[in-house]
């Protein structure tokens, strides 16, 4: 009963596959090789973006880190949620790289409301070389809190930093679960809702390690190249991350395997809030819950064998009380008898 992260399922059989193929041969090192070269032609193909960039790193935090780094100078900032993954969990790489700031903003349930985003970037640098100029807008898709961005609000965003003249870079760690639940195309969740940059996650949905950037202006591309390198996150080895990504895409397994791990959260939900005292802190939208628990049943939970962490944004949580909050997470992996199994504990 693994629901600590998604990050904690496993590789995908496929996935395995076809690095096991990519290793029984010679082929191009540094990214020069026919796996590559497909893997770009297949993503610029699913984006509608003949004309985009694609660059594979090993890593999310490579990918939000670099993607920034390209998008914003040293001398501005990168709007975000004060709760997204680039400012709770990239002990500060965003930063490193880019050499910018964050500026944190509000939002209710994980997100920015357009109306946050346009007027953080109206009152930049009212004071003009005194002051950190803007930089980039940076939202998280699907939220840290679980939830996801829907079309119309994302069009917003991507209108106010259009308007305001900076780049909108979309962590897409978990983008494959928020296009299963918006049921869109890759384009509507990106460029064409003005996305610039997106870090396409695929390591939380199957894969090894592995994630794409995809650079919708190409005037970015000659930059992420040099930082990737100077990152050291341009593999030598680079065909065992497309192999990867080869196999994530190929007869929509991403969309699949995203579809799961929705279904197996929304089926968590469905039990664990008809019982006694629990209640969900935000919207299950994904893959992710956040609940409240009684702390009896709490316990009772990890007798039982269930593994989950408790809600960061809560902690440290005061043992006195009568009540938990923690994080759920589901994977393409969880089956439907270990959220059977850790319901049965829940209601007993």
């Amino acid at each position: 009963m693994w629901f600590t992260s998604d990050n904690a399922g496993p590789a995908h059989p496929n996935v395995i596959r076809a690095m096991s193929r990519a290793a029984s041969s010679y082929s191009g090192s540094y990214g020069s090789d026919a796996l590559t070269e497909g893997v770009t032609a297949r993503i610029r193909e699913l984006f509608e973006a003949p004309e985009a960039s694609v660059y594979l790193v090993a890593t999310g935090t490579a990918a939000n880190a670099l993607s920034l780094a390209t998008l914003c100078p040293p001398w501005a900032t990168i709007y975000c949620h004060r709760q997204s993954h680039v400012v709770d969990d990239e002990c500060g790489a965003p930063e490193f790289y880019s050499n910018a700031r964050l500026t944190l903003l509000e939002g209710d349930n994980g997100k920015l409301a357009p109306d946050t985003v346009a007027e953080a970037l109206r009152r930049a640098a009212p004071q003009g070389v005194h002051n950190v100029q803007k930089g980039a807008v940076s939202i998280t898709q699907v939220s840290e809190r679980g939830t996801v961005y829907d079309l119309k609000t994302l069009r917003a965003i991507g209108a106010a930093a259009k308007a305001a003249g900076v780049p909108l870079h979309m962590d897409g760690a978990r983008f494959a679960n928020a296009l299963q639940a918006l049921d869109c195309t890759p384009a509507e969740m990106s460029w064409k809702a003005g996305v610039t940059a997106l870090s396409l996650g695929g390591t939380k949905n199957g894969l090894m390690a592995a994630e794409a950037v995809v650079l919708f202006d190409p005037a970015y591309a000659w930059e992420f190249e040099l930082r990737r390198k100077r990152g050291a996150q341009l593999l030598s080895k680079h065909r065992f991350l497309a192999a990867q990504m080869q196999a994530y895409l190929e007869d929509e397994l991403w969309r699949s395997l995203a579809e799961t791990a929705n279904a197996r959260a929304a089926q968590l939900a469905a039990g664990l809030l008809g019982v006694d005292g629990v209640t969900a802190l935000h919207p299950v939208e994904a893959n992710m819950l956040f609940l409240r628990l009684p702390r009896a049943l709490h316990g009772t939970l990890q007798a039982g064998g269930a593994k989950y962490g408790e809600d960061s944004a809560s902690m440290p949580s005061n043992p006195d009380s009568p009540t938990i909050d923690v994080r759920m997470v589901t994977n393409w992996a969880t089956t439907r008898d270990a959220i059977e199994q850790l319901l049965s504990i829940a209601q007993s």
